[in-house]
């Protein structure tokens, strides 16, 4: 009987994720003339030609198309089986990595985090980063899941599933002395001094679509990748923002600022981002649980 070598077929799977040898041997952390080599005698073994070289760049052959499609499904099964493994009784802690994006507020985030920590022995572990990176990342199977503000797009190249946690109405808060925007809301931001998330990002592209569609202009004081940034910002006076209602009473509380106004039919969602089709880390779960339970209630 032949056995597939499944190192091989990694670094198949690698190259054609990735794009090129160059960039697998950067993510693999092996010379190019290995992986190259390696390639060559998985298709020697299998009997096909898994690339065909166009121009400067390698495509996919029709076999090498299904050979992918299988390893998507390989590695996708092998890293589902790490997890599962991790949520049993072991008597060793059960670790959670979590990529949360920068633009998700931090109240936000420690709120969809707080139910995780329920688990027994659970070593809890954070990183923050633009999307891409942490999308990254998760093909790197470097992070369990990615918290984000929008699902991850098409063409990404990593297999995720973006499971929907819930969603809320987005509330307008600003320093008191910025109180009389309150009056004639909307209307009253016209002109008005407003900080905005960094362009690109869910939240802006909606804001903009909602002050179009309401004929606003208002004065673009500050725009910031960080919101804890932009919050800082905003409780000194230099504008209005925007935060999720969910957590608008908190805001409030914490940074001395005031309800200028709700936008209701703006719906600020948030996703759980995975490389598995159905979630099963026991962390990941009760934060999916207590968020369609509780937290966007």
């Amino acid at each position: 009987m032949e056995w597939l070598n499944y190192h091989h077929l990694l670094y198949f799977w690698t190259v054609a994720r990735t794009g090129s040898i160059a960039r697998a041997s950067d993510e693999l952390r092996l010379s190019q003339p290995t992986i190259s080599n390696q390639i060559k005698t998985l298709e020697s073994t299998l009997g096909v030609k898994l690339f065909e070289r166009q121009g400067r760049r390698l495509a996919l052959t029709d076999v090498g198309q299904t050979t992918m499609r299988y390893a998507d499904e390989i590695f996708r099964t092998g890293r589902e089986l790490q997890l599962a493994l991790k949520g049993m009784p072991t008597g060793e802690r059960t670790r959670l990595v979590v990529g949360v994006t920068d633009v998700i507020p931090k109240v936000v985030a420690e709120r969809l985090l707080a139910p995780a920590l329920k688990v027994e022995r659970l070593q809890l572990v954070c990183r923050e980063g633009p999307p891409p990176q942490l999308l990254a990342a998760l093909a790197l199977h470097e992070v369990d899941v990615v918290l984000s503000d929008q699902p991850a797009a098409e063409n990404v190249k990593v297999r995720a599933y973006s499971h929907r946690l819930g969603d809320c109405g987005l509330s307008v808060l600003a320093a008191p002395a910025l109180a009389s925007l309150k009056r004639k809301f909307p209307a009253s931001l016209e002109g008005a001094p407003l900080l905005l998330p960094a362009e690109g990002t869910m939240l802006r592209r909606n804001l903009e679509r909602w002050l179009d569609a309401k004929a606003l202009r208002p004065v673009v004081a500050g725009e910031f990748d960080d919101t804890a940034l932009m919050t800082a910002f905003g409780s000194r006076g230099l504008g209005a923002f925007v935060v999720p209602s969910v957590i608008e009473a908190e805001a409030c509380r914490q940074w001395d600022v005031q309800l200028v106004g709700r936008i209701d039919d703006l719906r600020e969602a948030y996703y759980a981002i995975t490389v598995e089709r159905r979630l099963r880390h026991p962390a990941v779960l009760a934060i999916a649980e207590a968020a369609r339970d509780g937290t966007f209630r």
